[in-house]
């Protein structure tokens, strides 16, 4: 008898922008959009959202690129 397999909650594109935020070096504003195919002005204001929500978002740079990073707590 086969297990039947549970269905998988798919990822939220915030989720995935949260976990692009984590990696080391971060994540470009170029990087963000590509991934989640939102435009400019969505992708910035889903940092501020991630901001609202407590996560404390540090701007870099990466080849003269501005780059965003979650602190890590």
């Amino acid at each position: 008898m086969k297990k039947a397999k549970l269905p998988t909650k798919p990822v939220s594109k915030i989720s995935m922008v949260a976990d692009l935020l984590r990696r080391k070096g971060g994540a470009t504003l170029v990087e963000l959009i590509a991934a989640t195919g939102w435009l400019p002005h969505s992708t910035r204001a889903a940092l501020t959202g991630l901001r609202k929500k407590g996560h404390d978002i540090e701007r870099g740079t990466r080849g003269g690129v501005t780059t965003y990073t979650i602190a890590a707590s």
